[in-house]
């Protein structure tokens, strides 16, 4: 589920691991379309806290889409 070293412009974030087999289509086209991105599993569930610090590191950044 990651990409190469490219500073990512997408985050792809997933609730559960199971949620590859929907997300790697998204992750498919950006890749076909060269668009650096990441994949993460970060439940907002089980993990509010980690994905709360996810959203807030990238907020400023040159992201595209989260």
């Amino acid at each position: 589920m990651s990409q190469d070293s490219t500073k990512p412009l997408v985050g792809i974030i997933m609730g559960s691991q199971s949620d590859w087999e929907t997300m790697r289509h998204a992750a498919a086209q950006l890749t076909e379309l060269a668009v650096p991105f990441e994949a993460q599993v970060i439940s907002a569930h089980r993990t509010p806290d980690l994905l709360f610090e996810y959203a807030s590191a990238r907020r400023g950044a040159d992201w595209r889409s989260s």
